[in-house]
């Protein structure tokens, strides 16, 4: 063989394995996301919402988790717990725990999880189901008929027929769920078969803004206060520059922490959910990206900061502090399906692991239609609704407030915002695969929808909102 030959299959050799070198770097990097991901996602399917894992698998995970394809998984309905395997060698287990869900076993043990008291396993305090026999929000009687506050039926069904229609027979939207409260009543639901009003859903990023309700409770209580240093145990250091970042400009996220929220293998936002066992810790220890308030970068792991915040001012006086949740935020709105999961360090998920009915996701947005008060009884700060609701000064389209999505618009030109046919004071709480709690208190308007849409361009939220706005009197 002639001497170039021989260098040309030399460099070919080392190229081939060189590249195979990389694949097995790169997954191993990028499995224990998949394998995370689907036991994480099927343990609070199967034991939270009390779902058909198969079906869960092929409609809501492999649309979004190309790597779901690789993964094998086996629930456990005596330990309650699920396993995801991939290649004999990536394993993931999550574990569900009454009282508080399921968590992901990353750098801790089961038996330590299974050992942990942050909650109350008969989940005690938690607020008894609402009677059946009072209208809702008060108790969970069927919905009012609309003709009665002046709406259209007939163009409020319509609104719904829409939601659930697929009209792109490639990218479903998948609508699972929908509900309306107009003037404080429950005026429709509807539901996709297979689901109803019993029935818990993950909200994904919705959980945002149940930690904007509990920071809210604390300021209310004289507890925490927005423009103090935010007290996290990393930035303590006097050389340290995240020491001056305040607790409103992690509410804002415009702490300046290099935060990457992207959901793919060797980000922040994947290496957080699925290889951390403290979320908090693992954003708190990121440097600054760019000065506090300089820049609005949307960010899970400030919200998980957040959280345990949160978590430390509630120990305080309760070792338990699920106690707090649950008594001072859903026991007194009447959120009885209302569950906070927590990371393995027994935080709650801040950013994303919030499960609860349809008709209690309603009633969280019907506490901010009316000012934070329930019952005649303040639950929020006098002002927090509309401190929530403030645009954040660097989001370019007025779109974010405090961890609430906001339709404000652009500072100089408010046609520029997020749905342009919805009026200006429209505000949600959003999650993953377009779960929505949209509030539009200039129309007394509480809409809830979710669904597992993998293509999010398939749902138009903008019109959603225009079509059922045009069936209210007025």
């Amino acid at each position: 063989m002639k001497r170039g030959a021989k260098r040309i299959l030399t460099v070919t050799g080392v190229l081939s394995i060189g590249l195979a070198v990389a694949a097995v770097w790169f997954l191993a990097q990028a499995m224990p996301i998949g394998t995370g991901y689907v036991a994480k996602y099927l343990c609070t399917s199967t034991f939270l919402s009390k779902r058909e894992p198969q079906v869960v698998f092929v409609e809501d995970i492999k649309p979004v988790n190309p790597l779901a394809r690789m993964v094998a998984w086996d629930i456990d309905t005596v330990s309650q717990s699920v396993t995801a395997t991939a290649f004999k060698v990536f394993r993931s287990k999550a574990i569900f725990r009454q009282g508080c869900g399921c968590t992901l076993l990353a750098g801790a043990t089961e038996a330590a999880l299974r050992d942990q008291r942050f909650f109350r396993p008969d989940a005690g305090y938690h607020p008894p189901p609402p009677s059946a026999a009072l209208p809702w929000p008060e108790g969970e009687g069927e919905a009012v008929d609309p003709a009665g506050l002046g709406v259209n039926p007939e163009i409020l069904e319509k609104a719904l027929d829409d939601a659930f229609a697929e009209p792109e027979t490639n990218t479903l939207r998948q609508t699972r769920a929908v509900a309306v409260v107009y003037e404080g009543q429950l005026i429709a639901e509807r539901y996709a078969p297979g689901f109803g009003p019993d029935m818990p859903l993950l909200g994904w990023s919705m959980s945002k803004s149940f930690t904007n309700a509990l920071v809210g409770v604390l300021v209310h209580q004289g507890r925490l206060a927005l423009g103090d240093p935010a007290p996290v145990a990393e930035w303590q250091s006097a050389s340290d520059p995240r020491r001056k970042i305040t607790l409103d400009q992690l509410m804002r996220m415009s702490s300046g922490l290099a935060f990457e929220e992207i959901y793919k293998p060797l980000a922040d936002a994947t290496d957080m959910l699925y290889g951390s066992d403290d979320f908090a810790a693992f954003a708190a220890g990121l440097p600054l990206a760019t000065e506090p308030d300089e820049q609005w970068d949307y960010s899970s792991g400030t919200a998980n900061i957040i959280a345990r915040i949160v978590r430390h001012e509630a120990e305080k006086e309760v070792v338990d502090y699920y106690r707090f949740i649950n008594e001072s935020l859903f026991s007194r709105i009447g959120m009885a399906s209302a569950i906070m999961e927590s990371d393995p360090s027994g935080t709650f998920v801040g950013s994303s692991y919030t499960v609860a009915t349809i008709r209690d996701w309603a009633r969280f947005g019907l506490l901010y239609l009316q000012d934070g008060v329930w019952d005649s009884r303040r639950v929020l700060p006098e002002g927090w609704v509309t401190y929530t609701t403030t645009p954040t000064p660097k989001a370019p389209k007025g779109q974010y407030g405090a961890l609430f999505w906001l339709n404000a618009g652009a500072p100089n030109n408010p046609g520029n915002r997020l749905w342009p046919h919805a009026p200006l004071d429209a505000y949600a709480a959003q999650g993953f695969q377009e779960q929505k709690v949209i509030v539009i208190p200039s129309k007394k308007l509480v809409l809830v929808r979710f669904g597992a849409t993998a293509p999010r361009t398939a749902w138009d939220t903008d019109a959603f909102i225009a079509n059922v706005v045009r069936a209210l009197p007025g």
